[in-house]
């Protein structure tokens, strides 16, 4: 039998391969090696936490119930923070003392396919052993709490995302005052907190591809698709433009007169830094 998990996650076609039943199970083995090893909240005697946002694919929305469902189901608070780029989702978790985090994202993979991946303590991507140890415990009879040991499931979204906008502008010095730049959000997870993190941080934001209705993400648009956003940047007499795909971790800026590379992380690189 082939690894279930790839190179980012578990990824497939949405109700076949990557089914409500399979996030559950992921869930629950998930909340067994993450949570049940975690000695903070152990020596604290406090119940583990997890924290689960996704992208805009309408797959995952039941997928963001299922996999609640299932780390509740072994114990663990959940706080479902809903849409969220994959960096914001490692900060919480990072931040906000949890076990784990979870990210439902395909990324710049089409449309109806969709993926699950998950951070340790300290928002640290898992290595591979680890994720073996969660396919592992997916053929495992693991513990099924009951009474007051269930865990609760809980919606976060405002805090989440005015706290991820805080933290982008609070890490960049640079006052983007007088820039006007255009976004190209993909209709993915940085429709929201992409424009309003360069808002904060002085910049007059143009936003495209900012109207996710669960079907269009990725549709001809973002970092897969830049000519629009190019088109855009001149149009406009913009001083440069970002395209973002679905789930950014990373971006693509341009400029009038430069070439598109590589940026780090949810917002730009700016061609000065």
């Amino acid at each position: 039998m082939s690894r279930l998990f790839g190179t980012d996650g578990v990824r497939g076609l949405a109700n076949e391969l990557l089914t409500p039943d399979l996030a559950v199970s992921l869930g629950r083995a998930a909340a067994s090696v993450l949570a049940g090893t975690d000695d903070s909240t152990h020596r604290l005697g406090r119940r583990p936490r997890a924290v689960v946002g996704r992208d805009t694919r309408a797959s995952g929305e039941f997928l963001d119930h299922a996999i609640s469902a299932g780390l509740a189901a072994s114990g663990m608070d959940v706080t479902r923070v809903g849409v969220l780029p994959t960096p914001a989702i490692a900060h919480l978790t990072a931040s906000q003392d949890v076990s784990l985090g979870v990210v439902i994202s395909a990324s710049h993979n089409p449309f109806p396919d969709n993926g699950i991946k998950f951070f340790a303590r300290g928002g640290y991507k898992l290595e591979d052993a680890v994720e073996d140890r969660i396919e592992a415990a997916l053929s495992e009879d693991l513990p099924r709490p009951t009474g007051a040991d269930v865990g609760r499931v809980i919606k976060g979204e405002t805090v989440a995302d005015q706290t991820y906008i805080n933290h982008l502008v609070d890490s960049v010095a640079t006052d983007l005052s007088g820039l006007r730049i255009v976004v190209d959000a993909s209709n993915g997870a940085a429709s929201n907190v992409g424009p309003a993190a360069l808002r904060s941080a002085g910049a007059e934001v143009i936003a495209i591809n900012a109207s996710p209705d669960g079907l269009n993400i990725n549709a001809d648009c973002g970092s897969t698709h830049p000519e629009q956003l190019q088109a855009y940047v001149r149009s406009v007499g913009a001083d440069m433009g970002v395209a973002y795909d679905a789930m950014p971790t990373a971006a693509w800026p341009w400029t009038p007169t430069a070439t598109w590379w590589t940026a780090t992380r949810s917002w730009a690189c700016w061609p000065w830094a």
